[in-house]
């Protein structure tokens, strides 16, 4: 059985790993814009949608495709990954003190069919001080990281409480992926 990962951070592989899933990963290149006015979980099962798409674009024959996107919401306002550590700076004051939704698209698509679902998991923080974000965004963990910020890494300290998946927080609904790939057939 054959399974391709488009676009995959290293959190997504190694959970991945661990529920001993087999998979090759291939870049999909895609404008990652959200529309005007584009709600966030519409917004990531697009993106989730459109890695897949891309990916079955190149390899049409491929048995399995796997996409996903997470993003991070607050107010409505949807947090990618920061561009700079200003943009940091920004995410984590908006998020210092308050909760916050991450959303993840996932899409599992066969040369025949697709499915696009999504988590949504509530992540409470406790209030950073200024030092806080300073030290933690010298550290260099948020830059790639939707949100700014990595719940397994050193930002753990600031997390009062989870409300869902961990996983989907980490970067994939691991849950969610398996049974849909087990509705596949593809496990």
């Amino acid at each position: 059985m054959s399974i391709v990962l488009a676009s995959a951070s290293p959190r997504r592989q190694e959970l991945l790993r661990k529920a001993g899933i087999t998979f090759r990963v291939h870049p999909a290149e895609i404008d990652e814009t959200p529309r005007r006015d584009e709600p966030a979980q519409p917004f990531a099962e697009r993106m989730a949608r459109e890695k897949a798409e891309a990916i079955r674009h190149r390899f049409p024959e491929e048995e399995f495709i796997l996409g996903a996107d997470t993003v991070v919401v607050v107010d409505n306002l949807i947090l990618g990954k920061p561009q700079d550590a200003a943009d940091a700076v920004r995410m984590l004051r908006l998020l210092s003190g308050r909760e916050h939704q991450v959303i993840t698209g996932v899409c599992v698509s066969t040369p025949d069919m697709e499915n696009v679902r999504s988590e949504i998991t509530t992540v409470h923080f406790c209030a950073m001080t200024e030092d806080d974000i300073r030290s933690y965004i010298a550290t260099g963990e948020p830059m790639d990281k939707a949100g700014a910020y990595a719940i397994q890494g050193s930002a753990a300290r600031w997390i009062l409480k989870v409300e869902g998946d961990y996983n989907n927080v980490v970067g994939l609904p691991l849950d969610l992926v398996l049974r849909m790939l087990r509705d596949f057939g593809a496990l």
